[in-house]
């Protein structure tokens, strides 16, 4: 059996954008080079020097026939000189609020300051940063918004002697039960701020406007950001044919091997993903948006900060054990006494939805979807080999062990791969990582899903504050693990601070409710069922959301109480 697995929201919208199949931005006007020159020499040490700037004068966004309106992507971008611009964002517990703290680095010496209580409510980034003003060719505003900005979207350097990667994570997380973040823009870099809003497109129709974009004075204030206000000139263009429609081609950007078979919305927009995979929950899931820089993996560790050596935060030491295995292990089984495992942790379920089933499913009948995430909190990577048999749809499976620097020093079996050959699917899934089930009030099962084999991929970042956490996991969508119908073997990877985020919306793998009488029941979500996986903990692999089914057959509905402070149905 397989699943569906989403991209992460930030992407999907900054996909689109980027793909221009059914929005396209055309930037006119030569502009300013963002940031010339050195660090101002007034600069307090340790301090990062913000600045909101315009890449340009004058931008044209088209608008076409069948969408809503256009997307603010007015080219403004927020640049970081003297210092990095860097925070750490934690929750103690589902019941504790999140905790923002600005780190200031001073070259040895590091302090922390927590900004206000409050101003920061989850990890998406801070909340109505940027304040974007439109009026019309009369001079009439015609629409105002607030945008939250997250330092991960890291556009590019303002200068050579810049640091050549950004070794900070590519985006913001929005899984509803993300536990740590960590944000930053490097020292010398500009992050992308005018993603104002990219699932509330503005109703502006064809002709002239003026954007004036600011940062909002609390965040000034705070941060000790100048005063000024970016005028932009915006063209609206009518499309009337060649896209839009209505979704009619938004978002069909890089599939890239397009999670198909986790599956068909893997790599479209959310309406696209809507449409083509019956998804009626909102999205959830979380991947690293694509960045307009080289990618920080392939220099990861050679940052001076955050990242440096035994105890810190990037996961650089373990990066070859992404490299896949080209034959099975040998010599003896087994894994040295006190080598690092991963620690794999269930989330509770979260968008929940009743539906009349997928394609395949029985007509008439009610069935109770949900997204469902197993995490690996490390603090060393999950890695599992699967070599083929010979004419066989099956691979015996193998858990590898690393020491801190990297080096295999261990294996141990663990079950199985099987192939699955349906159309949409087609790839290699691990047996046994998780299972899931419906259980009635008292907690006796109810109703098994029919999901169990999965191909693993990093698509939600739950806690980068983990010891070990890769800020950059290779394996973020099927097309870089899952393999085909002619390998031989494949690597699959779930690395440290990061999950694996399933939405039940296949035949099969949500619950048929259609018989169960109303009342409480809970999703139990179970990483490593059948602890074939070695971890370090295997006491912390459950997690249970409470729903309540009511209605009638053809008409079930269902409420589903907040988990603690995470109200996300």
């Amino acid at each position: 059996m397989t699943s569906q697995k989403l991209r992460n929201r930030t992407r999907l919208r900054r996909s689109t954008l980027a793909a221009g199949a059914a929005l396209t931005v055309v930037v006119t006007g030569a502009g300013a080079a963002p940031g010339a020159g050195a660090a101002p020499a007034a600069a307090t040490p340790g301090k990062p020097q913000l600045k909101l700037i315009a890449a340009s004068n004058a931008v044209t966004l088209d608008r076409y026939e069948g969408e809503n309106g256009v997307y603010l992507d007015l080219g403004t971008y927020l640049t970081v000189d003297n210092a990095p611009l860097e925070f750490k964002v934690t929750r103690k517990s589902y019941k504790d609020p999140v905790v923002a703290k600005q780190i200031l680095r001073d070259g040895t010496r590091t302090t922390t300051k927590t900004l206000p209580a409050g101003l920061v409510k989850d990890f998406s980034g801070l909340p109505g940063f940027l304040e974007v003003s439109i009026k019309n060719a009369a001079g009439q505003e015609v629409s105002k918004t607030k945008g939250n900005f997250c330092p991960n979207n890291a556009s590019g350097r303002l200068r050579p002697d810049a640091p050549a990667t950004s070794h900070y994570p590519e985006s913001c997380p929005t899984n509803p039960f993300t536990l740590g973040s960590v944000w930053g823009v490097e020292k010398g870099w500009a992050a992308n701020s005018s993603t104002v809003d990219y699932d509330k497109p503005v109703d502006l129709a064809a002709g002239e406007y003026t954007a004036k974009v600011s940062v909002a004075k609390k965040y000034r204030d705070l941060f000790g950001i100048p005063n000024d206000q970016r005028t932009i000139k915006v063209t609206v263009r009518q499309i009337t044919d060649g896209g839009g429609g209505g979704g009619g081609g938004v978002g069909m950007t890089a599939q890239r091997g397009s999670h198909a078979g986790h599956d068909m919305s893997h790599g479209m927009s959310s309406d696209m993903a809507h449409d083509a995979a019956h998804h009626y929950g909102p999205r959830g899931a979380d991947e690293p948006t694509p960045g307009a820089l080289s990618h920080a993996l392939e220099d990861r560790g050679l940052a001076h900060h955050l990242g440096d050596g035994r105890g810190h935060t990037d996961g650089s030491r373990i990066a070859p054990a992404l490299k896949p295995a080209s034959k099975r292990p040998t010599g003896r089984a087994g894994a040295p006494a006190g080598v690092p495992k991963p620690d794999l942790r269930s989330l509770p379920a979260w968008d929940i939805a009743i539906t009349d089933g997928e394609d395949g499913d029985v007509a008439g009948k009610d069935y109770l979807a949900f997204s469902a995430n197993v995490w690996n909190a490390g603090p060393a990577p999950l890695v599992v080999d699967g070599f083929r048999k010979p004419g066989a749809d099956l691979m015996d499976a193998y858990q590898y062990f690393y020491d801190a620097k990297g080096k295999q020093v261990g294996y141990a079996p663990t079950g199985t791969m099987e192939w699955d050959p349906r159309v949409g699917h087609e790839h290699w899934h691990f047996t046994d990582f998780a299972s899931y089930r419906l259980l009635a009030a008292d907690q006796h099962e109810i109703v098994k899903s029919g999901k169990e084999a999965f191909c693993l991929a990093n698509t939600d970042a739950i806690d980068y504050t983990v010891k070990n956490a890769n800020f950059h996991p290779y394996n973020t969508d099927l097309s870089t693990a899952c393999g085909q119908q002619n390998s031989i073997s494949v690597r699959e990877v779930l690395d440290v601070g990061s999950g694996d985020t399933y939405t039940q919306y296949r035949p099969g793998q949500s619950f048929d409710i259609t018989d169960l009488p109303n009342g409480t029941y809970y999703i139990q979500v179970i990483a490593n069922p059948e602890k074939r996986l070695q971890e370090t903990n295997l006491n912390n692999n459950v997690a249970l959301r409470k729903v309540i089914l009511s209605g009638e057959p053809g008409k079930r509905t269902v409420k589903v109480p907040p988990h603690d402070l995470i109200n996300a149905p």
